[in-house]
């Protein structure tokens, strides 16, 4: 089940849509220096789209799992994964994409990552969002949200500046279940295991109602531009576009490392020195903090993302998110959820797009491992929710 917020279509004011078509002009121009960076803020567009006229989320179908034994929104999440390693395994295993090479979300597993996972399962809950949710929702327009992503960008650099020591912990390094097992062994095994969850899932799930279209008079094309989408549209549309991120950018979709350089451009301006830390002080990190936020790939794709859900917003009369003044339980939760989503993506090397769809996409035993911890976080997280006045 998924939570709509929507409540009728209708074509938003004139003026509005030019504020925001200027705005989006704006940041046009500035990547039109790069036309790679244009393409991608383009693709990002799309996915702000998607997920926005979806309502594709990560945090509200697992907690519709564990309260209600939904599984309509776990089950997407295994068909988005299944489609998107078909899509991305024959350039993978090539290691390029029309000449250009190209390589997966692959990440080491060990305590830190696991950690991660657990503690950002906890914050998908307290939040309300994954990261992938918080950008569309803030996108959007509710409040809350960008509470959430400023405290998740704060607590991605602070992860940043912990990393470290966690990475010192037992563990051990990157597999690839492709390399390991040959790419045709490994998806096909991989394909079969998310069927096999996906039956489970079906005969776990009890008195789930089956969305209808409200608007039957609304016309394919209307529906497109207006929503809400079926969740089977955002799906396919966002297996495309991590495909097209892959062979265009080199590496699959990935969210959280923009989050962490934001913030790490902003502890510049306060006077922070990169060099008191052993991730910041060289190499790739180094460069971008060095460098305009406008020429980091990930980075460019988030503002395209918010910029996306921005737009889908305009088409609807959504339902004002607001706060009222016994609503302070909310904000810490929203303060404490962002923290944990942003020092758990960055032990665990990804959020649920990064790490998991990005992750098992590409047969890294990271993103299973992700999944496997993130979601006794989620469970926790939905057990500590009342107490924050947060209604399941």
């Amino acid at each position: 089940m998924r939570v709509s917020i929507y409540t009728s279509a209708r074509f938003p004011e004139y003026r509005t849509l030019i504020v925001v078509a200027v705005l989006i002009s704006i940041i046009g121009s500035l990547l039109l220096s790069n036309m790679n960076m244009a393409w991608m803020f383009t693709i990002a567009l799309f996915m702000g789209v998607s997920l926005y006229h979806a309502a594709f989320g990560f945090s509200a179908a697992y907690r519709q799992l564990f309260l209600h034994r939904h599984v309509k929104g776990a089950q997407s999440h295994l068909i988005l994964i299944g489609i998107t390693t078909l899509l991305f395994a024959p350039f993978l295993a090539e290691g390029s994409a029309f000449g250009n090479p190209v390589g997966g979300a692959i990440a080491p597993v060990g305590i830190g990552m696991a950690f991660g996972a657990f503690i950002f399962g906890v914050g998908m809950q307290l939040a309300n969002a994954c990261a992938s949710g918080t950008l569309y929702t803030a996108g959007g327009g509710n409040p809350r949200m960008l509470i959430v992503l400023i405290f998740f960008c704060a607590g991605a650099f602070w992860g940043s500046l912990d990393l470290s020591w966690w990475q010192d912990l037992p563990g051990f390094g990157a597999v690839s279940l492709g390399e390991k097992f040959g790419w045709t062994t490994a998806v096909s095994l991989q394909l079969i295991f998310l069927a096999v969850i996906f039956v489970l899932l079906r005969v776990f799930s009890q008195n789930e109602k089956i969305e209808t279209d409200t608007d039957t008079d609304q016309t394919l094309m209307s529906k497109l531009f207006r929503g809400p989408w079926p969740l089977v549209w955002a799906v396919l549309s966002l297996a495309f576009l991590n495909w097209l991120t892959l062979i265009s950018a080199g590496h699959p979709w990935s969210i959280t490392w923009g989050f962490t350089l934001w913030a790490g451009k902003s502890a510049l301006l306060l006077g922070w020195d990169p060099a008191t830390s052993s991730f910041w002080s060289s190499g790739f990190q180094l460069n971008a903090l060095r460098g305009s936020i406008l020429a980091d790939t990930t980075s460019v794709m988030n503002i395209g993302i918010l910029a996306g859900a921005a737009l889908a917003s305009l088409a609807v009369k959504r339902k004002t998110a607001s706060w009222s003044g016994r609503k302070w339980r909310s904000m810490l939760a929203a303060i404490i959820g962002g923290l944990l989503l942003g020092y758990g993506a960055r032990l665990a090397y990804g959020c649920n797009i990064g790490a998991f769809v990005s992750g098992v996409a590409s047969t890294s035993l990271h993103g299973w491992v992700w999944i496997v911890c993130a979601l006794p976080g989620n469970w926790i997280g939905v057990k500590l929710r009342p107490y924050f006045h947060l209604t399941n």
